[in-house]
């Protein structure tokens, strides 16, 4: 392997960088994209650190790990969450995630109200705007907030 791939493979690399560039993406403004297209990769970048922070808590089967993740990644403990990191937000971030919770949506949860559900969308498009504005640190910071605040209350 030549040293520029390798230097693209190390651990360090960043993952939306290496994505726009294989793939000759263009750089893109986050606040041009609709709340639900930024809550629909919110959902995925909470889901990736949900999974990355689980997994490295030990091995376990697959089910089990999936079971443990599912705790959190649903419309009623994203709801909490959000609640409960509220006032950490900035006015720029408390702006996108009003923007998310306002947003009309065209389905509802399963096991939460639609109060929470729409909550919950604000707080995926929250991440997904952090993710996009190449943020990861604060949108990861964000979810271990809201981790913690969920770990909080099942003690």
């Amino acid at each position: 392997m030549g040293e520029s791939v390798n230097a693209a493979l190390s651990k360090d690399s960043d993952i939306t960088g290496e994505i726009r560039r294989q793939f000759s993406l263009p750089e893109i403004d986050p606040s041009q994209y609709s709340p639900l297209a930024l809550a629909y990769i919110g959902d995925n970048i909470f889901e990736l650190v949900n999974r990355t922070e689980m997994l490295h808590r030990g091995n376990k089967q697959a089910n089990k790990l999936h079971r443990d993740c599912s705790k959190r990644a649903n419309a009623r403990a994203q709801a909490a969450m959000i609640r409960a990191i509220l006032p950490e937000l900035s006015e720029e971030e408390e702006a996108v995630y009003r923007r998310g919770r306002n947003a009309a949506v065209y389905t509802k949860a399963k096991n939460a109200s639609i109060l929470e559900y729409h909550e919950a969308t604000g707080f995926e498009a929250l991440i997904g705007y952090l993710y996009l504005s190449g943020k990861y640190a604060r949108a990861v910071e964000l979810v271990r907030l809201g981790f913690d605040s969920e770990d909080a209350k099942e003690q």
